[in-house]
């Protein structure tokens, strides 16, 4: 391919440089630049920062003006925060400087009911610019909304949904396992979880894509989360935690209609927790039971937002989600 396109990677954590990495090794992209706020970063070889074991040329930009101008870009994959009043400005400066984005922010990936001013704001800057953004992931983003969603093409009938997603931890980056609190005690995991900056990120999205696609009004939304503790001692390459101790979480979100409950979403993220794998079940006619087994989550993710480049640059300009987009697939 003679014409490649030209990628940005806009944070270079475990998963920003993972994602990286696959821009290199994939036909048809280029890698042309990287951006993180960490000092001990910039001004590094993007190749050395990402693991790649050789250098890139180009080095680590402190921000986006930097990178760009070093660098002509088509795309920006964006993997910095979960968080809207983290993200969005951002995606604005990035759109703003004409660049199409892939993001794995777990907020931006159905925003119009929870998010509904920022969200049309992005959408007004996207189109304003003539780009195009998206928020997609393993979850949110596939496993818990937009699977289930391309598996009602095969029923007559939806009466209700559940999906249940088990992650061994044990298996994960260092940050995700600090994410779902392990090595705490309990109350230090229930102030956490108040504060509001811990847990999994999306539940939310994902149950409001559901509801909306399939013109339900969400008539109550409830949700709840608790820890999963240590019996015994346990031990990763980031965290020793002894019995007692927290080791993962349970998350569980309902979504009811006026008619009762009609969507049930369970997380379980722990050190230990057995094999990852997803059940997404249907009731309706006819009823389904769909299971994944192995679905990893760092490489999911950095699978899905490296595969969505190339729908998303053909998509037409504003802020879309998955269900916008026709089927994505490896290429």
């Amino acid at each position: 391919m003679l014409n490649k396109t030209r990628v940005i990677q806009v944070g270079l954590g475990p998963i920003g440089s993972a994602v990286a990495r696959q821009v290199v090794e994939r036909a048809g992209l280029e890698l042309v630049g990287g951006v993180d706020i960490d000092p001990a970063k910039v001004g590094q070889d993007v190749g050395q920062v990402i693991g790649l074991g050789g250098s890139l040329g180009f080095a680590v930009a402190g921000n986006l003006g930097q990178a760009l101008a070093g660098a002509e870009a088509d795309v920006a994959l964006h993997t910095t925060s979960s968080y809207f009043d983290l993200f969005k400005p951002q995606i604005v400066e990035i759109l703003e400087a004409g660049l199409d984005i892939v993001s794995t922010a777990e907020e931006l990936s159905f925003p119009w009911l929870a998010h509904p001013e920022q969200a049309a704001e992005i959408d007004a800057v996207a189109k304003s610019a003539g780009k195009t953004v998206l928020g997609t992931g393993i979850n949110p983003g596939f496993v818990m909304d937009s699977l289930p969603l391309s598996l009602t093409a095969i029923c007559l009938q939806v009466d209700r949904i559940d999906v249940t997603r088990v992650i061994n931890a044990s298996l994960r980056r260092g940050p995700f396992q600090a994410k779902i609190g392990s090595g705490m005690t309990v109350d230090d995991f229930n102030a956490k979880m108040a504060a509001g900056r811990m847990g999994h990120v999306g539940l939310p999205e994902s149950m409001h894509m559901v509801f909306h696609t399939l013109g339900k009004k969400l008539a109550r939304y409830e949700d709840s989360v608790e820890p999963v503790l240590a019996e015994r001692l346990v031990k990763t390459d980031h965290f020793e935690v002894k019995p007692g101790q927290v080791r993962g979480l349970k998350q569980v979100a309902r979504g009811y209609t006026d008619k009762g409950e009609f969507m049930t979403l369970t997380f379980l993220a722990a050190l230990e927790a057995g094999d990852d794998g997803d059940t997404i079940q249907i009731g309706g006619v006819p009823n389904l039971e769909v299971k994944l087994k192995g679905t990893n989550g760092d490489i999911a993710t950095v699978a899905i937002a490296v595969n969505a480049i190339r729908r998303v640059r053909e998509a037409a300009p504003g802020l879309v989600t998955m269900r916008d987009l026709p089927l994505l697939s490896v290429w």
